[in-house]
């Protein structure tokens, strides 16, 4: 029997955190992975890739795996119902319940972060705590079915662990020999303990406008939910 995995897809989705766990866990035996969004229209990513989805909501299958990466277009999925909704139905019945990067804010719009342990991209990880979760540092934090993985290029090390508990740790070892993934990064830049400071704050600018429009919708979202 197949395993289901649907990759929510979105206008301005950062595109590795959708490919690079969906490079992994389309290579998990058995595996069926698909992109899934609200219409069947070819769409771009942040940075300009252009992705086609292979089923809208309607014609999605219940999902063992349901993940939600990140980028700059979770902004308006977290107010929009019809995505929210379509998230909390898959939800329900999914063994997995995942996110990569600022995914997880979707997720914790959806109401679904609420008492759990999860992470983020270091620029919106203190956002994870309006939504009821338990903000956890890490590359992926496990709680319960729920798996969230940090930003961006951490979608490979969740893509492996979630490919270890679908099958096992051999074939998820087999998996990261295959794609040859063994990270030496050539400057220890990847997080702001890292970077250093002006390094940190010339990314904090760029990310600035975003920033600021994901804190006013964060703040709306959370005033519906109490």
């Amino acid at each position: 029997m197949a395993i289901e995995i649907g990759f929510l897809v979105f206008p301005r989705v950062q595109q590795l955190d959708l490919t690079g766990p969906y490079e992994v866990l389309a290579m998990v035996p058995g595996s069926r992975v698909h992109l899934v969004a609200k219409s069947l229209a070819p769409l771009s990513s942040a940075t300009g890739l252009v992705l086609t989805p292979t089923l809208d909501f309607a014609a999605c299958p219940a999902l063992d795996v349901i993940c939600v990466p990140g980028g700059a277009g979770v902004n308006p999925l977290m107010e929009d119902a019809e995505t929210l909704d379509f998230l909390r139905r898959q939800a329900a019945g999914a063994r997995y319940v995942t996110s990569v990067c600022t995914g997880a804010l979707v997720l914790g719009a959806a109401g679904l972060l609420r008492g759990k342990r999860a992470t983020t991209h270091w620029a919106a990880h203190d956002l994870l705590a309006a939504f009821g979760a338990i903000p956890i540092e890490g590359r992926v934090v496990r709680d319960g079915n729920l798996l969230t993985g940090g930003g961006v290029t951490a979608g490979i090390d969740f893509g492996l662990t979630l490919a270890a508990e679908l099958t096992d740790e051999a074939t998820a070892k087999a998996i990261q020999l295959h794609l040859e993934y063994a990270p030496a990064p050539p400057f220890d830049a990847g997080r702001p303990e890292s970077a250093g400071p002006e390094i940190l704050a010339a990314a904090r600018q760029r990310l600035a406008a975003t920033r600021s429009e994901r804190e006013a919708i964060v703040a709306r979202v959370t005033r519906e939910q109490d």
